[in-house]
């Protein structure tokens, strides 16, 4: 019987414990059709989806431990941060041991600029159309559907995957893939031990680097457009269009070169091979060094 006078009690500290771990959020500020909006979750998820209002909304969850959430600043500039109660600095560094994950729905008009900062948690971003995108990732995958003239994203571990169409794209990450089939005039792609899967162009600059990574890539070459590429150990597969207007030169130590266009030549003594070639008018050029991963250059149709 002494028992049962404790059980009101822990039912109400249990059920308070997920108030607060659950702290439904539904937040609304005013916004301009081109707002710039920054964004910082350390721990859970966020999710952006592009809407045809002038507000920026917030709903999900707001984890334990973090200061209550507001959107902070004018119409045209806007911040959303989630911190802990009683960190700060960047990222809020530390903060994810401090309080429980929180879950970010955010809609922002459709010509928005949006910059987000997170560290564990996955990022989606839909619908953006005309507006800048930048994010800063650690761990979480980072996928993107959007019309954008400039995509920056740089992560650690994450994955990341793009669709829609960036005029200007500079993707950065250590061990994730990056997954981009719709690239534009300007693109740099960088790893040091994840795959890449990007195809797009006709590109007026291209720089891709990577260590021990694969590379498929399929595009093609603006005139006057350059290509360079290096790898230490990954395979690199590359497809360019028949009707391809390049200088092209490709050289590895160790590994295996061949190619559609031109004949590569070995050395009479020592490894390697070496391609020095022209192809169509020569309107372009194309440089490609590997160390021991094996090079393929394809021909592919126009």
């Amino acid at each position: 019987m002494k028992n049962a006078r404790y059980l009101p009690l822990l039912y109400c500290l249990c059920w308070g414990g997920q108030a607060l771990a659950d702290t439904p959020l539904d937040l609304s500020h005013p916004a301009a059709p081109t707002a710039h909006i920054d964004i910082t979750n350390v721990k859970g998820e966020v999710s952006i989806t592009a809407w045809n209002r002038n507000e920026v909304h917030v709903s999900g969850q707001l984890g334990n431990g973090a200061e209550p959430l507001t959107i902070e600043g004018s119409e045209n500039n806007l911040v959303i941060k989630v911190q802990a109660q009683g960190h700060d600095g960047w990222l809020n560094w530390g903060g994810d041991k401090a309080m429980s994950s929180s879950t970010l729905d955010i809609n922002v008009p459709r010509g928005a600029s949006v910059k987000v900062n997170v560290v564990s948690a996955p990022l989606s971003i839909d619908g953006i159309d005309g507006g800048d995108i930048a994010v800063n990732s650690v761990s979480g995958r980072v996928r993107i559907n959007a019309q954008t003239p400039m995509l920056d994203v740089v992560t650690v571990s994450g994955n990341v995957a793009f669709s829609g169409h960036a005029r200007q794209a500079k993707l950065q990450t250590v061990s994730g893939d990056i997954l981009a089939p719709s690239l534009g005039q300007s693109v740099d792609l960088q790893t040091v031990s994840g795959h890449i899967q990007a195809s797009g162009g006709p590109w007026d600059h291209l720089g891709l680097s990577t260590v021990s990574g694969d590379v498929q890539l399929t595009g093609g070459l603006a005139p006057n457009g350059n290509i360079s590429i290096d790898s230490m150990s990954g395979d690199l597969q590359l497809q360019f269009p028949a009707s391809l207007s390049s200088n092209l030169h490709a050289t590895t130590f160790s590994g295996d070169l061949r190619s559609d266009f031109g004949t590569p030549t070995r050395p009479e003594h020592g490894p390697g091979s070496t391609l020095d070639t022209v192809a169509g008018g020569g309107n372009g050029k194309i440089s490609v060094e590997t160390f021991s991963g094996d090079l393929r250059i394809r021909k592919g149709s126009d």
